[in-house]
Parts: C-alpha cells; structure tokens; sequence
C-alpha cells in the first residue's frame, strides 16, 4: 500500500516471514523549507516539541517533536544540495 503526494513517495509492506510481536512505533521524518519555522507551530497543533533543532554533520538541520498520539516525528531541512558527510560551513 503507499501513498503518493507530488513527487514523495510513501510505501508500506508486508512480509510474511517476519515473526509477529509487540508493536513498535518507528520514527517519521518528513522534510520541510525551515524546520525553525515550523517548530513554534507544533503545539498549537497539538504536538510536541522534544527539543531545539540542530544542525547535523550530514547537513542537515533536524527537529524531533512528536504528533498528538506520541508519534515521534523528525522535521529535516537540507542545508545545502549535495552536501557530503561532514558537511561544515554551510
């Protein structure tokens, strides 16, 4: 089953030969203009925010917030096109 959205894509599946246990919850990223934008308007959505946002090594700068059930959510935005790891001075 997936879901399409523009040029993203979102896709899940199932494999049989994976053995059933308890649920997990995995993170979701979703990439964004300005993470630092968006940040202040996670709670008035009924989210959380976990933490500041971040600039990552691989040039990246990343949020973590969670939805209203919980969900952890990362908010990326890419630095600069192309950016090799590490990627300083952006």
């Amino acid at each position: 089953m997936g879901l399409r959205v523009g040029d993203s894509e979102f896709v899940l599946t199932c494999d049989a030969g994976v053995a059933v246990g308890e649920p997990v919850r995995v993170p979701l990223s979703v990439e964004v203009d300005d993470v630092d934008a968006l940040l202040p308007r996670v709670p008035g959505r009924c989210g959380a925010v976990q933490g500041p946002s971040n600039d990552m090594p691989w040039g990246q700068r990343v949020a973590h917030v969670s939805d209203p059930d919980g969900n952890a959510v990362n908010l990326t935005q890419q630095l600069r096109a192309g950016c090799p790891v590490p990627c300083r001075g952006y």
